[in-house]
């Protein structure tokens, strides 16, 4: 309890507060307009807070990234144009029931259902964190080895069309993150006598280039695109005995939510629509689905944002990021001088617990801002693309630039945004590439360690039962999509 009071204690300064209030409303502005995200906000913000005390910045990222996840729900909800992936299973529902005259109503099931699952992950956050760190304590450098090389597994599932891809952007992203001067042995390597790359290519102008330019790529070929316009007046709270109602497809979805953020590379999207199907599998009335069914809108809100919270678990704990804007957070966090893993937990708990109260403020921060600006977040989707666009693209550059006053990490993000505007095009998903580039460190590293402790003895990693163990699950991770063909043409065969 004192380590909870200390973090309350660094979190409760006015600035501070400010701060996360300052992120909900980005983020809930962010999460409301198409084409914009989480991932891209926090890939801006970055280079912006170097200034500020690491409390303040992770805790602004990190209510960001909750209001986000709920802010998608609101253009999904009005104009059937989720502003977020995982808002895509909320327009199923939320669309239809706005269209039968209740966009109040449907924006008010999805503010409390996402408060509920945001809260509830939280809660689970306070014990699962402490517990896997103080498991990961035990982890030497061939520990940590065989759990990197098992996140990087975990990409295939992460997003986009197909497995295959996903996992050639994330070797792409562990390629990139090669280049520099070796830690361990002082080689350069790909450097081509350019002393701009002996250090390696910043994570930050990557990040900027992947998730704001590519998208602006891509909206410049959508300016005359018309949507129908719902506009909501206010946001209506849903009484006690709807509530009651919907109480158990809540607490499912925020179960589901939560488990999956904490798997690695998973996300909100996966949880999002895993929650809606269960709730249709889990209604008495399977038929109002697709109709405007409050459930339809419940389900896959409560999870979303139930696993915005579970995924900062592995991400703090592990220092393995859960999502494609965790990624972003353990970005930050290295760039703040953190080392994200068990020794954050142990040397500075209540760092742990300042963000968790920040995601705890954030949470109600965004029902709240809810209740007062629905009127106006119905409106603020529609701010023309020619003047949101150019604004997007001026902060890239500065942000870019800013990082280390170099020109040179302008270019990068230039780059970063052609090469991440051809893969989307291709079906390749930026995320993975990110969450490749970080988590390729930590393999690297942790190998060259293992191999010096080791005497270069590559078998004597399978000493470890751990490492066994991360081993046999990457192996059922890449061979999943054969097994589930397999046993799938088994049953259809019976």
């Amino acid at each position: 309890m004192e380590d909870v009071a200390k973090g309350l204690g660094l979190l409760l300064e006015f600035e501070n507060i400010i701060l996360i209030l300052s992120g909900v409303l980005i983020g809930v502005l962010v999460g409301a307009l198409p084409g914009l995200s989480s991932p891209m906000a926090i890939a801006l913000l970055i280079p912006f807070t170097i200034s500020l005390d690491p409390v303040a910045a992770i805790s602004m990222m990190a209510a960001l990234y909750c209001a986000g996840t709920f802010g998608g729900s609101i253009t999904a909800i009005l104009i059937n144009a989720p502003g977020a992936p995982p808002a895509v299973a909320t327009a199923l529902d939320g669309y239809p029931m706005a269209k039968n005259g209740e966009p109040g109503r449907a924006l008010g099931l999805a503010a409390v259902s996402s408060v509920f699952g945001g809260v509830f992950s939280l809660i689970i956050f306070i014990f699962a964190a402490p517990l896997l760190a103080q498991l990961a304590l035990e982890f030497g450098p061939a520990e940590y080895f065989g759990l990197a090389v098992f996140a990087l597994s975990m990409l295939a599932s992460m997003s986009g069309k197909s497995s295959l891809r996903n996992l050639i952007s994330g070797l792409v992203g562990v390629l990139i993150g090669t280049i520099g001067i070796h830690l361990t042995t002082g080689v350069e390597r790909f450097t081509f006598g350019s002393p701009d790359l002996e250090e390696g290519i910043h994570f930050v102008p990557v990040l900027i280039g992947l998730f704001a330019v590519s998208e602006l790529f891509k909206q410049s070929e959508k300016l005359n695109a018309v949507v129908e316009r719902i506009q909501a007046k206010a946001l209506k709270l849903p009484s006690l005995l709807e509530l009651k109602k919907l109480k158990y497809t809540i607490l499912r979805s925020s179960g589901i939510g939560t488990f999956i953020g904490i798997l690695p590379a998973e996300g909100s999207t996966v949880a999002a629509i895993i929650g809606y199907n269960e709730a249709r599998r889990w209604s008495k009335n399977k038929d109002q689905f697709g109709k405007g069914s409050p459930e339809g809108i419940v389900g896959p809100e409560a999870a979303n944002n139930a696993a915005a919270g579970g995924a900062m678990v592995p991400t703090l704990a592990l220092g393995i990021p859960g999502s494609g804007s965790t990624a972003l957070i353990l970005a930050a966090l290295i760039m703040h001088g953190f080392r994200p893993g068990p020794y954050l937990i142990s040397e500075t708990p209540e760092f742990v617990y300042a963000i968790f109260g920040a995601m705890l403020i954030a949470n109600l921060g965004f029902l709240f801002i809810g209740l007062i600006g629905a009127k106006f977040f119905s409106l603020v989707a529609f701010i023309p693309k020619k003047l949101l666009w150019p604004a997007v693209f001026i902060f890239s550059m500065i942000g870019s630039y800013s990082f280390a006053s170099s020109m040179f990490d302008v270019w990068v993000m230039l780059a970063a945004g052609l090469v991440g505007y051809f893969m989307d095009r291709n079906g390749f998903s930026a995320a993975p590439l990110v969450m490749g580039l970080i988590l390729g460190k930590l393999v690297e590293e942790s190998f060259s360690q293992s191999m010096i402790i080791h005497d270069n003895n590559f078998f004597a990693l399978l000493e470890s039962p751990v490492v066994l163990l991360f081993f046999v699950l990457t192996f059922l991770s890449l061979s999943s999509p054969f097994w589930v063909k397999f046993f799938t043409k088994k049953a259809v065969s019976k």
